[in-house]
């Protein structure tokens, strides 16, 4: 569910004209609809209530303060897997202690910084790294609360490069070890266990790789408890997908229903970390038509935006629907829709059957709230693109649009070259 529609021709963000905003902050622009945030966050909170639940927003997905506000202001927790993406979280004002850390590669002065504001717990990743924890913790004389990421080797049924949870992939430590690593951890002086933590992968449209997941880590749980192992918390994960053009994903609901009697009457707080979910189809790209152009046997439509604003379409082949900002009747064509960097892969469609666009024309690649600004980049000096948000007949600029002097201004230059 989302709040961009069409209302006559005009394509609207909540109650405003997509093409007012073009017309004030220009392209490429990043629109977000915070109603739509805020209904999908209420989803798995409603989902949940009966359970006791932490709701750990996964900042990778995007982490735009003004965003990461929302969540914090309804209630939101964090999952991060950097320190910057703790410190983004904390600015927007969410609670260390509603904040979970995990990813492969963990520093020291990450660490460091993660126990200094006492966050919830470590999804520890791999042996070495609990060690490492260890350590750290042991010089500054503090305990360290952890969980260990299990792969439950469990397929996931989505993207390869979006799996996370079968053997052959980088995160986690192997359910068949899990045992022995607990034991490990139970014995280092300067760490507490506290949870299990368990993420099989991204944008997945089925509930039973869910189910079967949890089936797996809970048989675990319980011969952890039977060991006398005080685990408080089931981090569960997110990856929950969402329609792009004809996917049909459980919603929040559904993954309630069928996880939830998997945990009645354990004494337990279940941490998921939805992102895509949250925020996917709260988010829009909008772009200009430069040029149209034929070669090759085929149509064209080149716009502004670029695999530098957007990289899903080119780093996975990631489908994201398109259409005009406003209508018209000038029937369709097949097409690419490609932008302006100097690589044949960069585009945002291949073959796409699409209105006829002129020169000049705007047009919204949709469901791009997800994994569009935060994994962007200057590549080709191209200046970010800018960001806005609206909440009903208000809009406003969260991020300023990247200027020239933006792309140099951390370069030094030595002495030998002045």
């Amino acid at each position: 569910m989302h709040f961009f529609e069409y209302k006559g021709k005009e394509l609207y963000a909540e109650d405003v004209p997509v093409r007012v905003l073009t017309a004030k902050y220009g392209t490429p622009l990043y629109i977000y609809s915070c109603r739509t945030i805020e209904r999908h966050f209420r989803a798995y909170d409603e989902a949940y209530k009966a359970f006791p639940h932490i709701i750990c927003y996964a900042l990778k997905a995007n982490t735009n303060g003004a965003i990461l506000r929302v969540l914090a202001k309804n209630g939101g927790g964090a999952d991060i897997v950097s320190g910057g993406e703790l410190y983004r979280a904390l600015q927007a004002g969410i609670p260390s202690d509603k904040i979970v850390y995990a990813g492969v590669g963990k520093t020291e002065e990450e660490i460091r910084f993660a126990l200094t504001t006492g966050i919830l717990m470590f999804n520890v990743e791999s042996e070495d790294e609990l060690r490492e924890i260890d350590r750290v913790a042991g010089t500054m004389k503090k305990k360290a609360p952890i969980a260990l990421r299990i792969n439950p080797d469990i397929d996931p049924q989505t993207h390869p490069y979006i799996s996370t949870g079968l053997k052959e992939n980088k995160f986690g430590i192997a359910i068949g070890h899990a045992l022995e690593d607990y034991r490990l951890a139970s014995g280092l002086k300067h760490i507490k266990v506290v949870g299990v933590h368990k993420h099989i992968g991204s944008q997945i449209t089925k509930l039973s790789p869910f189910v079967d997941a949890m089936k797996r880590i809970l048989d675990l749980v319980d011969e952890l408890k039977r060991r006398k192992f005080d685990i408080r918390y089931l981090d569960i994960g997110g990856g929950l997908g969402i329609p792009y053009l004809d996917e049909a994903p459980p919603e929040p609901g559904d993954l309630a229903k069928g996880l939830l009697p998997l945990v009645d009457g354990r004494k337990i707080t279940l941490v998921m970390e939805p992102g895509r979910s949250i925020v996917g189809n709260a988010g829009i790209l909008v772009t200009k038509t430069l040029y149209l152009k034929r070669g090759g046997g085929k149509d064209y439509v080149i716009v502004d935006a670029g695999m530098n604003d957007l990289m899903r379409p080119s780093l996975y082949g990631a489908y994201h629907h398109i259409i005009p900002v406003v209508k018209n009747r000038r029937g369709k064509i097949t097409a690419d829709v490609v932008g302006p960097i100097c690589e044949s892969g960069d585009f945002l469609a291949k073959r796409r059957h699409i209105e006829k666009v002129n020169r000049g024309e705007y047009l919204a690649v949709m469901s791009a709230g997800a994994y569009g600004m935060s994994m962007s980049s200057n590549y080709n000096s191209r200046p970010a693109a800018a960001e806005v948000m609206v909440k009903g007949r208000t809009h406003s600029l969260i991020r300023k649009r990247g200027t020239y002097e933006d792309l140099v201004k951390d370069e030094q230059v030595p002495g030998y070259l002045r």
